[in-house]
Parts: C-alpha cells; structure tokens; sequence
C-alpha cells in the first residue's frame, strides 16, 4: 500500500496498535501526525516512524477530549503540510469493573476519549476532507462494542458508540468522497491486555477460534488497507479483526 503525498494523523500513536499503523503508513510514504498524551514515548515512536521511511513526522501532545487542543493540532498539521488526507482514530483507554462497582467517574472517562476524542478529531479533520473531496476515516471499534463483554460496560458502550458514529459519518460524507469505516479488533496482545490476569487470558483464548491473540502488526495491516486508495468504494463497514470470535 502506498501512501506517497498524503498527510496521515494518528491519535494514540506512542505504543501499541497506533505506533504499528503509523509505522506502517510511514512505510507507504506518507507524513504522519502522531499524536498522544505519553510524551517521552511520544518522541521514541517518532523515530521508529521516521526509520521506516515518512516523507514528514510532526509530533503532538494533545488530549483528544480537549477540543481546543485537538483543533489546534489539526489546523497546524495542515498548515504545515497543506493537507489532511486520512485519520486514524485510535486513541481510547480502559477502566474496567463489574457495573455495580462501576464509579461515574469511570464511565465518564472512558466516554470521553474513546467516544468524544473520536468525535472531535473527525468533526475537525472532516472540514479540510471535505475541501479537498477526497479522505480516509478509520475509527476504532472493538470486538466489545460488538458483542459485550462482562466487566467493561463503559468500554463497550463507548466502542458500540463509536460503530454508530462510524456509519453515521460514513452516509454524511460520501458524497465528498470521504470514506470512514471502523475496525474491531479483538484481544491483540498489546500493553492493554498484558496487564489482564491470567486467567482472564485463558479465557479469553478459549473464545477464540484461531486460538491466539492477534498482534498489532495485523490490525495496522487492516486499518492501513481501509485508510489507502485500494479500499476506494468500502465506507460504512465494521471490520472485525478477532480471529472469528464475533458471530
């Protein structure tokens, strides 16, 4: 996949799945904004991405559910580069328990930057996508957000959110060509699902069909595929990458 003259931001891009989608992008030739609110992994990232081969890598610190913040790294992003061809909304965070034990304050928070940051950066990139009549959208959902999963009603509910969002988004700017689609991974062995107990593991492997966690590398691989000229007439799809455990 090539990505040669086009401008990539990325939110949540200091580790993990986000840090693996800007690589990749990089590698296809594009100018990458990474954004995060981990700034010293921020700049290690950077240099990873610009090893593999971006034409331009511009690093931001910004807090997604800020808009002002989030505004002002769009409109930076491109002025510096003249043009914001795709976004990747993958910034999001957990702060599991069962629902009776659940604090507002977790709910909130989980609403906030896995459904509100993916809100707001769309609704900001979206003007210059719109202009240009041409981009890319790709939201992450999760397999949660599909199914459910005990102990995450606040992280399922925000990724069902953000599948609505995404096919809402999808039918109001087609007609600008621009095509926004979600991804759902699954359990992707990331610093996210390191820190689940074992046994959460194991159970967790025992609903997987192909009987393993994915990586991040392939769920940057779908992403960049939705994000790229070859997935041209695809927008409004929620693609599962769980190793089939989504019915």
């Amino acid at each position: 996949m090539r990505f040669e003259g086009k401008t990539a931001i990325v939110t949540g891009a200091a580790r993990g799945i986000g840090l693996e989608i800007a690589t990749l992008l990089a590698a296809g030739g594009a100018t990458v904004a990474m954004a995060d609110v981990l700034e010293d992994a921020l700049k290690a990232a950077a240099e990873k991405v610009a090893a593999a081969g971006a034409k331009q890598v511009l690093t931001y610190k910004v807090d997604v559910t800020d808009e002002a913040a989030v505004e002002n790294m769009i409109d930076d992003v491109a002025e510096k580069t003249q043009r914001i061809d795709i976004l990747i909304n993958n910034a999001g965070i957990t702060r599991d328990d069962l629902i009776l034990r659940m604090e507002a304050t977790q709910w909130d928070l989980v609403m906030a930057v896995n459904l509100k940051g993916t809100f707001l950066m769309t609704k900001h990139a979206a003007r210059y996508m719109i202009r240009q009549r041409y981009g890319r959208i790709v939201n992450m959902a999760s397999v949660s957000g599909l199914v459910g999963n005990p102990g995450q009603a606040n992280y399922s509910a925000s990724k069902a959110g953000v599948v609505g969002f995404t096919r809402t988004v999808a039918r109001e700017l087609a007609r600008k060509n621009v095509c926004c689609n979600a991804v759902a991974p699954g359990f992707i062995d990331t610093d996210m699902t390191q820190v689940l107990p074992e046994q959460a593991k194991e159970k967790a492997l025992a609903a997987i069909p192909l009987q393993r966690m994915g990586t991040a590398a392939e769920v940057a691989r779908v992403v960049c595929f939705l994000a790229s000229d070859e997935a041209s007439y695809v927008t409004g799809h929620v693609l599962p990458v769980d190793g089939g455990m989504a019915p």
